[in-house]
């Protein structure tokens, strides 16, 4: 399977430079206020690549996050009532054991 996923990634890398020199022109872009940008093709399109793909992995991240946070609030609350319809006290969080004094204060 690792091997088939290198080729993949080769392939990949191998099409997209085919891609990059075959491409590699300049583009006009019309700013405002008159400016006038000339772009490389294939960078052009990377950063319009990078505006759509970034903000939709950042959103996909952060709805990953609350929901494993719901998920484990959920636990917790299956635990606790599955305890409490059984009877059984649900054990105190543990505390660290406090540090040995040697009687010098």
């Amino acid at each position: 399977m690792q091997f088939l996923k290198i080729l993949f990634w080769s392939l990949l890398a191998f099409v997209a430079a085919v891609f990059t020199f075959g491409n590699w022109t300049n583009v006009t872009i019309q700013l405002f206020g008159g400016l006038v940008a000339e772009v490389n093709l294939p960078l052009l399109l990377l950063v319009t690549f990078l505006l759509g793909f970034v903000p939709t992995l950042i959103y996909q991240h952060w709805v990953r996050f609350r929901l494993r946070q719901r998920l484990t609030a959920a636990e917790r609350a299956t635990e606790s009532a599955l305890a409490a319809v059984r009877g059984i006290e649900t054990p105190p969080p543990s505390t660290p054991p406090a540090a040995p004094t040697n009687g010098a204060e």
